[in-house]
């Protein structure tokens, strides 16, 4: 008996952090989920007219804004399911009060990148974000070539002389020029506790199964 209780005392605590780490990760996706349903919430909501002051707090916020485009642009690299590889185009858009932001009009496939897209006046019905897309590994925007790889709104802003501002099309009343609009969704915000909390469970089942086969290896020890 004194052989097996160093492993099976080893094989319940490894087990028993291991489980903990899993139900860990669930309670984990039940908090991830709760949070994406409030986002959901606040992107279908009714829309308002563009705030005075506007500040990252109002991510996700419904805003509708009427106004024109100058030509102004930046080209993000993106693509679809439906139209693969192509550019998100963020333009630089003046508002009928006179205020400068920025509006990503949505997606324009390879072939239409460099089109004619000169001032326009939309009625635009969106979201306000911030998006969360510029890594570490993220290269810097070639601005010789107007192609960026993710959306900075900061750095946008300043490209485009505007305030920090980014309204993300959902609808789009006017000449939308061959520009689809990508309203924002949250399928792009990641919710993977399930499949982690499925690995930590299964590593607790190889745990315990590796020390159930070591005391068995010991109790078939003879001397």
């Amino acid at each position: 008996m004194r052989r097996i209780l160093f492993p099976l005392i080893l094989g319940i605590v490894g087990c028993a952090i291991l489980i903990q780490l899993g139900l860990w990760q669930l309670r984990r996706m039940e908090w991830k989920e709760g949070m994406l349903t409030q986002i959901q919430a606040s992107i279908d909501a009714e829309p308002v007219p563009l705030p005075a002051a506007i500040d990252p707090s109002m991510k996700y916020l419904p805003v509708t804004v009427s106004g024109t485009t100058t030509g102004a642009e930046i080209d993000v690299l993106s693509h679809t399911k439906e139209q693969g590889g192509g550019y998100q185009v963020v333009s630089r858009f003046v508002t009928d009060d006179g205020r400068a932001i920025m509006l990503d009009r949505g997606f324009v496939p390879q072939e239409l990148r460099h089109a004619e897209r000169g001032p326009t006046r939309l009625t635009v019905r969106g979201n306000l974000h911030w998006p969360d897309e510029k890594g570490n590994a993220t290269p810097d925007p070639n601005l010789d070539e107007n192609i960026w790889f993710a959306r900075d709104v900061s750095a946008m802003a300043e490209v485009l002389d505007t305030e920090p501002v980014l309204v993300v099309a959902s609808f789009v009343e006017g000449d939308a020029q061959g520009v689809q609009p990508i309203p924002v969704a949250i399928e792009g915000i990641p919710n993977n506790h399930l499949s982690y909390a499925i690995q930590w469970f299964l590593i607790a089942a190889t745990w315990a199964g590796m020390t159930l086969g070591l005391i068995w290896r010991i109790r078939q020890r003879k001397y």
